[in-house]
């Protein structure tokens, strides 16, 4: 017994490296505690085929078992031979699903704040008995968590943790990874960064002939809300089709839902607002069944600002306030200052613009203040910011925008004919008022751009929610026309193109063009207003197709 004892293991010196040598230490570690909590003996856990002796030499670390005798002390302890080796069980894996069931819950009823601990914990847990799915999944809901609140640097290394550790995967498994990381960028106001990286995933899909249903309904439903935002409309209407085809194939509720919102906005903007209400009415049931509040309040803030297209002001600020309240409710910072933007369009819509500009005031209160606007002169084009970090320049001649950021990493051509349908001036499918009137209907800002702050320190700036920002000091700017304060106008106008233009969000952007091209006829300065039209004019020529590549390859359906 002791010569056979001898020859079925090596001491740990041989083991080459000093990670065999961990491993070893680890192994003994493991036997002596599964041992321990068993009762056995070493004398016990060695028989018929070993020694006491050899036991204890290999809980010490000092001996490298073979196979045969790890099967026997596996036997004996009434584990796996995988279990012993690697110390992962199925029971292992069974409590970190459950952990994981248990911290999804917790982010779609509770505070993200209370499920990023859950989904750390079952981080970490998984990181230490090497269980690569579990761990990814939660580092997944680790970077919704992060949307939520808004941090979205955080948000986005938590997802690229995700394709680090999915790397050698099929691509279909990175894929809700890169989808996270592009609605971070598209958050942060970078459409376009956030286009490419969806469009390249689709392109690559389809080339190698992955055609996941689950994956590309992910890709294409998150693509509307860019494109919808860059106004290339046909591209988001494309999109919204292809996914209502995919759909059947996929057995995911939740997804389902977000599919119909996305749906809703590309027959808001197409002024279909009964079929878009029946589709948000369905994604609304859908998340009721499924406890999902974020989501149920963003059904909420969509179908206020459907009302208001109808001119129902009175349905669509009380949608908007409870989609506020349980957003805030939620602690989701990221979003509710999103939805304040929306509520004080309403206010003052319904003439209540004191409640409107107090609302909105704080949202801007931490951003970096606007430079006072120069006297008429010449258009100047500030140099564009390099990365989608960088803060826009501020306006400086009257009715001059500066030039559009470029997005890091970015590498999508120049398109020529996308047959991209502009995005209107004011209000999705609304005819647009003349240009003489400054209270046409902005374009719904759904869900784009939110802050990377915490809810007690939640404000919208260049780096966190562009086109919210955007929409704010176009808000502000109307308020203060409206009272005849055209200096201020003049300076909130300046400060929402020069956002903006950061973003691409080209309906927009030609809808605030032409404000301030109004404001600036009217105080006499024709030559900046003509800049300022003709800047416009650029925007609604043919938006998303400037800086969109060519439209990506569409799976057979």
């Amino acid at each position: 017994m002791a010569d056979r004892s001898a020859g079925d293991g090596r001491t740990a010196g041989t083991v080459t490296g000093a990670a065999g040598a961990e491993s070893t230490a680890e192994l003994g570690r493991r036997v002596l505690r599964l041992r321990t909590e068993r009762g056995f003996t070493q004398r016990q856990l060695a028989e018929p085929a070993y020694t006491a002796a050899y036991v204890s030499t290999l809980e010490a670390g000092k001996v490298r078992p073979s196979e045969a005798a790890l099967r026997h002390l596996a036997d004996r302890l009434g584990v796996s031979y995988e279990e012993l080796t690697t110390g992962r069980s199925p029971r292992d894996a069974t409590r970190l699903r459950a952990a994981l069931t248990d911290a999804r819950r917790a982010l779609a009823t509770g505070a993200a704040e209370d499920a990023t601990g859950l989904f750390e914990e079952v981080r970490d847990e998984a990181e230490r008995l090497g269980f690569a799915e579990e761990r990814s999944a939660a580092l997944l809901g680790l970077g919704d968590c992060a949307l939520e609140t808004g941090e979205l640097t955080l948000a986005r290394d938590h997802f690229e943790d995700v394709e680090r550790l999915l790397a050698g995967e099929p691509l279909p498994r990175r894929i809700p990874a890169i989808r996270g990381r592009a609605v971070a960028h598209l958050l942060a106001g970078e459409l376009r960064y956030s286009c490419y990286l969806l469009e390249s995933a689709i392109d690559e899909l389809n080339a190698s002939g992955l055609h996941d249903p689950y994956a590309l309904l992910l890709l294409y439903t998150a693509a509307i809300a860019p494109y919808m935002d860059m106004g290339a409309h046909a591209r988001a209407v494309r999109a919204a089709e292809l996914a209502l085809a995919l759909a059947p194939s996929v057995d995911d509720p939740g997804l389902i839902a977000r599919m119909h919102r996305g749906v809703a906005r590309t027959l808001i903007a197409e002024g279909r607002t009964a079929e878009a209400d029946a589709s948000l009415a369905k994604a609304q049931e859908l998340y009721e069944q499924l406890r999902i509040h974020t989501d149920l309040a963003h059904c909420h803030w969509m179908r206020g600002y459907v009302h208001a297209q109808d001119g129902n002001l009175e349905r669509a600020e009380r949608e908007l306030r409870t989609a506020r309240d349980m957003l805030a409710s939620k602690r989701a910072a990221l979003f509710t200052v999103q939805v304040e933007v929306e509520l004080a369009d309403v206010l003052r819509r319904r003439g209540r613009t004191a409640e409107a500009e107090a609302l909105l005031l704080p949202l801007l209160a931490r951003s970096p203040a606007p430079e006072p606007v120069n006297a008429p002169g010449p258009v100047e084009t500030p140099e564009p910011a390099t990365t989608p970090e960088a803060a826009p320049e501020p306006m400086t001649a009257q009715g001059a925008t500066p030039k559009p950021a470029t997005t890091p990493g970015a590498a999508p051509e120049p398109a020529t004919a996308q047959g991209a349908t502009p995005k209107p001036a004011t209000a999705p499918g609304a005819t647009p008022e003349p240009a003489t009137t400054p209270e046409a209907t902005p374009g719904p800002m759904t869900a784009q751009g939110g802050p990377d702050a915490t809810a007690d320190d939640a404000g919208l700036t260049a780096e966190r929610g562009a086109v919210h920002a955007g929409g704010a000091h176009r808000l502000l700017g109307l308020i203060a026309d409206e009272r005849g304060d055209v200096e201020a106008a003049e300076e909130h106008y300046c400060a929402a193109l020069s956002l903006l233009e950061r973003t691409g969000a080209a309906g927009d952007l030609a809808d605030l063009c032409r404000l301030l091209g109004d404001l600036l006829r009217r105080e006499g300065r024709l030559e900046a207003a003509m800049d300022a039209y003709r800047t416009g004019l650029g925007h609604r020529a043919a938006p998303g197709t400037t800086t969109l590549g060519p439209a990506p390859a569409e799976p057979p359906m």
